[in-house]
């Protein structure tokens, strides 16, 4: 029953829409195909994207009254769990949208790695619509690049494309301190993880790229890589934006 969810509601659509890209758009090849689908996606998700960087900048607003919170329920963690969750509900702020949002996009990688080491380069007629034809596939990126092939550019792009995104997304969310220029414990454990994951993460990303998904998967070796540089690109600019019109907004 998964399976079959999985394959009508994820994997077919996919499937289709790259087809058509590489079919319809002039001068296309796979690579470009797969930017041009990853942006779709980001496009298409844009509103909890949006929604996930308003919270953040929500909760650093807050976060003075959040301090005091801590402050005052210092010694009764568990009233102090549930002031802070009122004041959550009360600024109509969800902490874990950000991670709705991952959530979200995880089946539609998991779609695009499937497409790539099941349906191409030969076109498996039994997964396209009725309405879609087959094209001739290019397997490059911009003409050139093989992406059926490991990169070692590509995976460093990854990793630089990670570590840019996290340091501007630290930056931007990093909350002010309390009136006593201290953090509470929990906050400054969770800030000592996000600096720590600024460069650990890149690291993981790179080799995912580079050294795993290329022995697992060949003919995806380089759609790891692609996918999540266009991701963190888009992301950058979409936090740029977005962070623009609240700073408007607050004028």
């Amino acid at each position: 029953m998964f399976s079959y969810l999985y394959s009508t509601i994820v994997f077919k659509p996919l499937y289709n829409i790259l087809i058509l890209l590489m079919d319809y758009v002039p001068l296309i090849d796979a690579g470009i195909a797969v930017i041009l689908f990853t942006c779709i996606v980001r496009l298409i998700l844009f509103p909890l994207s949006r929604k996930s960087i308003i919270t953040q900048a929500r909760m650093k607003e807050i976060e003075p009254e959040l301090a005091k919170i801590r402050e005052k329920y210092k010694d009764n963690k568990e009233e102090q769990a549930k002031a802070t969750m009122q004041m959550y509900k009360d600024k109509e702020v969800n902490p874990f949208s950000s991670i709705f949002l991952l959530i979200i996009q995880l089946p539609i990688f998991i779609a695009m790695y499937s497409v790539f080491e099941k349906g191409l380069p030969v076109v498996d007629v039994s997964y396209l619509y009725s309405f879609v034809s087959v094209p001739v596939i290019k397997m490059t990126l911009f003409g050139f690049i093989d992406i059926t092939q490991k990169s070692l550019v590509l995976s460093l792009f990854v990793a630089v494309s990670q570590f840019v995104q996290i340091h501007f997304s630290l930056k931007a969310t990093t909350p002010a301190k309390s009136a006593n220029n201290t953090q509470g414990f929990g906050q400054e454990v969770m800030l000592n993880a996000m600096k720590q994951m600024k460069y650990v993460l890149p690291v993981m990303v790179f080799i995912i790229s580079y050294f795993l998904i290329p022995t697992q998967a060949p003919k995806a070796a380089a759609i790891f890589a692609l996918y999540w540089i266009v991701s963190n690109v888009f992301t950058i600019f979409q936090e740029i934006v977005v962070r623009r019109q609240i700073a408007r907004k607050n004028q």
